[in-house]
């Protein structure tokens, strides 16, 4: 007959309080909130595209929210998921060819996408800027 092992002899499943945060975890945690901020933030897009295909009147005043302080810090922070998504999608299809799972590369990979989702939203808003006259 089997022998029965009490509940508190079985082991525990690990949880937040016992894991060392590293780069990786991280910016996983970034791409699963990058992904729910761009569903979002597509919602603001079809906004905008509805508005432009309405009135002229209502596309002024989307564009206008669109404009003001908060609407230009939402389409930072869209610009920013949408890159950081990207790069950390092209993370994603490395690791699909089976490269990249060294402990050095990951860390070089996960820093890249963060510091390389920064510097690009950085460049897209100063060429937008620039483009339009505004520096």
């Amino acid at each position: 007959m089997a022998k029965y092992r009490n509940p508190a002899d079985r082991p525990l499943s690990p949880h937040l309080q016992i894991y060392r945060f590293t780069m990786t975890m991280m910016m996983s945690i970034a791409h699963r909130i990058s992904g729910a901020v761009l569903y979002f933030g597509t919602f603001l897009l079809a906004w905008w595209l509805i508005a432009a295909a309405s009135s002229e009147r209502y596309f002024n005043e989307v564009n206008g929210f669109f404009g003001s302080n908060i609407g230009r810090f939402i389409l930072l922070g869209y610009s920013w998921a949408l890159i950081h998504h990207m790069l950390g999608g092209m993370r994603h299809l490395l690791w699909d060819t089976g490269a990249g799972f060294e402990k050095k590369t990951l860390d070089i990979l996960a820093w890249g996408t963060l510091i390389g989702s920064v510097l690009l939203t950085i460049l897209v808003w100063f060429l937008a800027y620039w483009a339009r006259g505004h520096l």
